[in-house]
């Protein structure tokens, strides 16, 4: 009796193991790298650098900071192309807040972000915000299929 309460308590833990493992709540380190990359490429002002991180189904949503939504990648990049027209340079950079829930394929993180973005007539816009991502892992790679960015109200 003794040693089938053992071997029972012993396939509950691994049970439990295995089920915390697959959840795997708090696995930054694979997705700050994703993260890094995401916000190096948006920086380019470029949005072919960032066209690897998206799905490109037409029905996917992206919200971004203006205008409100996109419908689509080729949507997104036409947007964000007019968007970025009027700036030289950009720099944006993660803060160290990121947060990662995974369960199996599927994922999403949030984390807040600082961004200066250089005009090309000499002026910089600052802008402190947040970015939220759903991200599905396809072909071995994982790809952002929802996105929201936002900022706060100003004042």
């Amino acid at each position: 009796m003794r040693k089938l309460v053992t071997e029972l308590a012993i396939v509950l833990l691994v049970g439990a193991a295995g089920l915390s493992a697959a959840k795997k709540p708090n696995d930054t380190g694979e997705f700050k790298t994703l993260i890094q990359h995401y916000w190096e490429a948006w920086s380019t002002l470029n949005p072919d650098n960032a066209a690897s991180m998206y799905a490109k189904e037409t029905d996917a949503v992206f919200f971004d900071l203006a205008p409100l939504k996109y419908n689509g990648w080729e949507e997104y990049k036409a947007g964000v192309k007019q968007t970025f027209a009027s700036a030289s340079s950009a720099s944006i950079v993660p803060n160290d807040d990121l947060k990662v829930t995974r369960r199996g394929n599927i994922a999403w993180t949030s984390n807040t972000f600082h961004g200066t973005l250089h005009q090309k007539d000499g002026k910089n816009t600052e802008i402190t915000g947040r970015h939220t991502a759903v991200w599905e892992k396809r072909g071995g790679h994982w790809i952002i299929v929802h996105e929201h960015v936002s900022a706060p109200l100003p004042g």
